[in-house]
């Protein structure tokens, strides 16, 4: 069993209302062996909601209080997105999942790029705020972008 990023199984939940469904992912969860898990949602925020970015660092240095969660409108968010990565966790713990899959630049569940805080469209390397505390707890995490790049080269060899 996995766990991955509600969006990618086809839940509209992104902060515009919308969803990135990957439509084996969404098939995973349809099967029963992946659950979605959208940290935001479980922070308290609402759907839609104004667009958030890390300033001051990435996912990690949120949890170490260097950085924080701001909207568009200047809106401190940092403790909705703790709140929703602890909750997350705890909730995929209970179901024994320890393997996730997650959405790419994602303020909460990039784990190789994020936005760099300025909402100029300018990405940078870094961990979300859930991955980089599911990152601490131990899981393994692989984005969206790198699980499509082995299913693609896994198609080829076949």
């Amino acid at each position: 069993m996995i766990g991955i990023s509600a969006c990618l199984g086809g839940c509209l939940c992104r902060y515009d209302g919308q969803q990135k469904e990957i439509p084996a992912l969404k098939k995973l969860v349809e099967q029963g062996q992946a659950k979605m898990i959208c940290p935001e949602v479980l922070g308290g925020l609402p759907i839609p909601r104004d667009p958030a970015e890390i300033k001051g660092g990435d996912g990690f240095d949120v949890w170490s209080g260097k950085a924080q969660v701001i909207t568009d409108k200047g809106e401190n968010v940092t403790e909705q997105f703790k709140k929703g990565a602890q909750l997350a966790f705890k909730k995929l713990k209970e179901q024994g999942i320890e393997q996730l899959i997650l959405k790419e630049k994602s303020p909460s569940c990039g784990s190789q790029l994020i936005y760099d805080g300025t909402f100029s469209g300018v990405k940078k390397e870094g961990f979300g705020v859930a991955a980089a505390y599911f990152q601490l707890q131990g899981f393994s995490i692989l984005s969206d972008e790198k699980w499509l790049a082995q299913v693609e080269l896994t198609s080829k060899k076949e």
